[in-house]
């Protein structure tokens, strides 16, 4: 997920600055954050009998009553009070007002899109322990869909991840418990615990036809969001999982990491994406700014044609030019199609694996004083070259499937087959934009899918089963000029793997 924090957030890491926008929109965008406090605030005080006219009187001006929309709004507003009152008198179980107001508020908003939720202030507060990269938890990336709860990635090196959990599957129940009629935020938070406590997730997997329960203790996330290693023929393989604070300053290391390790001799780089779901658009910029010295990374346009704005480059390719190659496939969302994007139209990189999820939209997290946050979805985001990706997502320059048999899903697999997504539109048309010239002659050689009889990717045995990677080996070596490697190995091949350093624990 792309997201801004509020810039006097003191939590929140200094962002690029983008092209300026014209004078008095930050502040007419600061007078309707206080405006919708203060109807949030009105409408939370008190007895039900005066929610609706206290609200009335901060939000929608008395004297604008004889206008029709505004005698509209006032009608809502009152069936609002008449719902709300009735639940809380007649319900079966007495139910507190803050609950009731919660549960409308989430509902107002995730009504929008998948994307925009309230966060109570617990939930906030977890939020912003989440971007510094340290939870307790089980370490999975989560998504909402259609009442149910689907991983959208485990994250590398967690209890999730060590237990087995795979991107696409449904969490039906937790510790025996159904997650039905949960929120997204109850169900997250029936997942964290102290450390050491145990917990059983119960998961529904595509092609298995009884119930996967799989149980674990919970840990301290930290998460080493940026992880790297020396491949064969002296090229450099650079894991990002996820794109926390840590993530710019983790991949200009990793780069200089690599180029130690391997005594000046690095010839060409693979940048692993696959499974990223996204995270601070400040962090994006960064990451993409490691390998392009100037130009545009990304655009974003809200819904005033005056909020538009652009992040640049800051000028600092630490890779120096080496051959570039990115690996992305559908749990790619967000900041990382940002990233890979940009890339892409810089011809910077080329692009291996399968089209990425297609989330085009970012969130603005807008405090509420003593009342948590909303994350509301305020703009769509554009590549240097005008493209939306908005329910489209990236394409790779050489397509390859990590498997030889497609994957069949029984939940929606990318943001347009998701509810109530935002339109694509603005945005320069994908066909208008020129084929790539300069992919090398091996890229013809490179097989769509793995050969017949090829291992099923297995975490544990690394390259080895890892389709997509290996090709990607093949094409970073003949972009850095190398001796020619062969396109499709053979089924039976273990290439040589050297072995990674040991991991540096993160700093909390």
């Amino acid at each position: 997920m792309d997201v801004r924090l509020p810039p006097d957030d003191k939590d929140a890491k200094a962002q690029p600055a983008p092209a300026p926008a014209p004078r008095g929109t930050a502040r007419r965008y600061r007078v309707g954050l206080l405006l919708g406090t203060a109807f949030l605030a009105g409408a939370v005080l008190g007895p039900a009998s005066g929610i609706v006219a206290r609200a009335w009187h901060l939000g929608v001006p008395a004297a604008h009553a004889s206008d029709p929309a505004q005698a509209d709004t006032y009608r809502l507003l009152t069936l609002f009070g008449k719902v709300f009152e009735l639940t809380r008198s007649k319900y079966v179980d007495p139910v507190p007002d803050k609950k009731l107001i919660e549960n409308a508020l989430n509902g107002m908003l995730t009504g929008l899109d998948p994307h925009s939720a309230y966060m109570n202030a617990k939930e906030w507060a977890d939020m912003q322990v989440q971007t510094r990269g340290e939870f307790g938890g089980l370490g999975l990336e989560v998504t909402e869909d259609n009442g149910f709860i689907r991983v959208v990635s485990p994250i590398d090196d967690t209890p999730a991840a060590k237990a087995g959990v795979k991107p696409g599957d449904l969490i039906t129940a937790i510790d025996g418990k159904t997650v039905e009629g949960l929120s997204l935020n109850d169900a997250v938070d029936r997942m964290r615990g102290p450390p050491n406590s145990r917990i059983s997730i119960t998961l529904k997997r595509q092609g298995v036809d009884k119930p996967i329960t799989l149980s674990m203790l919970r840990e301290i996330i930290k998460i080493k969001v940026v992880k790297d290693r020396m491949e064969p023929n002296d090229i450099g393989y650079i894991r990002l999982s996820q794109f926390t604070e840590r993530a710019d300053s983790g991949v200009r290391d990793a780069i200089a990491q690599l180029k130690t390790e391997s005594h000046g001799k690095l010839r060409a780089l693979i940048l692993d994406l696959r499974n990223n779901p996204g995270g601070l658009v400040d962090q994006a910029v960064g990451v993409a700014s490691a390998f392009i010295d100037k130009g545009e990374i990304v655009s974003t346009r809200g819904r005033h044609a005056d909020d538009t704005q652009r992040w640049n480059a800051q000028g600092n390719d630490v890779a120096h030019g080496l051959p570039l190659v990115v690996l992305i496939n559908g749990g790619s969302a967000s900041a990382s199609e940002i990233v890979s994007g940009a890339l892409q139209d810089h011809r910077r990189a080329i692009l291996l694996g399968t089209r990425s999820f297609g989330k085009g939209s970012v969130q603005t997290i807008i405090p509420l004083p003593g009342e948590g946050a909303v994350r509301l979805t305020t703009a769509r985001y554009y590549t240097p070259s005008g493209r939306s990706i908005q329910g489209l997502g990236i394409t790779p320059d050489v397509k390859v499937a990590e498997s030889r048999e497609p994957v069949e899903h029984f939940l929606p697999e990318r943001e347009a087959d998701l509810n109530n997504t935002i339109k694509n539109e603005g945005g320069t048309p994908v066909a208008a934009l020129p084929p790539r010239t300069d992919l090398p002659a091996i890229v013809k050689e490179i097989p769509a899918k793995p050969p017949v009889g090829f291992p099923a990717f297995d975490p544990k045995k690394g390259d080895a089963t890892d389709f997509q990677l290996q090709q990607a080996l093949v094409l970073a070596n003949a972009m850095a000029h190398g001796p020619a490697l062969p396109a499709t190995p053979a089924v039976a091949a273990k290439p040589e793997v050297k072995a990674a350093a040991p991991a540096t624990p993160a700093k909390p």
